[in-house]
């Protein structure tokens, strides 16, 4: 397929743990983007293996290495490499050859058409063992529910994007799961294509069941964030107006229990036990959602970015 845009390319691949993939995925990058202006963006998660010292030593001038001073997360090495990234399309993919390079080409396609500003991968034929097969469907089905987005493959990490709608993101905490639904709320344009995917080729998979909990507060905390972040009373407001009916009518029947068959209430765990549970889950997840805004607030109100880097290089050599 003959290069379909002249434009500088940013393929930001995050990287924990990855020293026997790195080399191999690096080779298929490169065939697959024969023609095109690249850089290609390894952010090292504090890899406790040898992945740094294997970019290092390609010797590749292509290659830029941004190595983080500790172990950030998925979204985060994510959010490094958007930073950094100088090129008019970002894509982005894993580090364990799961991925297919050779789908760039024809997701750019649509890209550089200018009529979308993220298109994302489905997998197809996936070859993840069900520990990874059932928070994604989940978390694809969670989406289709309660938002407007019918994406089918939340989880493929084969994305691109345009350098306008990649560096509005700001990706915290685990986002990374929702990052096309982020630029959709957004107002980014989405397109779905078929992309090919293969067993991992080295290595071990980060991911376990209790992923399936990440995903739902995610989801929440996500849906909260673009919902009601301006007008936060529209979901305490009418929560504790329910709330307040449904204590009401607990009373009104404990006071007929009381006065009408003359039966003691002053022992009957009823209300107690029943509220004590509903506003210690409220307060729970109010907090969690203050401290989120607050975390938030203190990064982009100041400029400043939720990860440290430790050191650039370009081609082995420190930048």
């Amino acid at each position: 397929m003959q290069p379909v845009t002249t434009s500088l390319l940013s393929v930001v691949v995050p990287l924990y743990n990855e020293e026997d993939n790195v080399t191999l995925l690096t080779q298929k990058i490169h065939e697959s983007l024969v023609g095109y202006d690249y850089q290609i963006i390894y952010i090292d998660d504090f890899s406790k293996d040898r992945t740094k010292k294997v970019v290092k030593d390609l010797r590749d001038d292509k290659v830029h290495l941004i190595e983080l001073k500790k172990n950030y997360g998925q979204s985060l090495a994510l959010a490094a490499g958007f930073d950094y990234a100088e090129g008019e399309y970002i894509i982005t993919m894993d580090g364990d050859l799961q991925n297919d390079p050779s789908d760039i080409p024809q997701m750019l396609t649509y890209a550089v058409s200018g009529e979308y500003d993220v298109v994302t991968g489905i997998r197809q034929k996936r070859k993840d063992s069900l520990v990874k097969k059932i928070p994604s469907k989940i978390a694809n089905f969670l989406v289709r529910r309660v938002t407007k987005l019918d994406i089918k493959d939340n989880g493929c990490a084969l994305k691109v994007f345009t350098k306008d709608i990649a560096k509005d993101l700001n990706l915290y905490g685990e986002m990374h799961r929702f990052i096309t639904l982020l630029a959709f709320l957004e107002g980014g344009q989405i397109k779905q294509v078929p992309v090919k995917h293969h067993a991992r080729h080295a290595g071990v998979s980060k991911y376990g069941l209790e992923r399936v909990f990440k995903v739902v507060a995610d989801m929440m905390l996500l849906l909260f964030i673009r919902k009601y972040f301006q007008r936060p009373i529209h979901l305490f407001g009418i929560s504790g107006s329910l709330m307040i009916l449904v204590g009401i009518f607990i009373n009104i029947y404990l006071m007929i229990v009381k006065f009408g068959f003359g039966e003691d209430i002053g022992t009957r765990p009823l209300l107690t036990v029943g509220m004590m549970f509903i506003f210690a889950g409220i307060q729970l997840f109010t907090i969690g959602i203050v401290m989120e805004l607050l975390i938030r607030t203190y990064y982009e109100s100041q400029n400043k970015r939720p990860y440290r880097i430790k050191k650039v290089s370009v081609g082995g050599e420190v930048k």
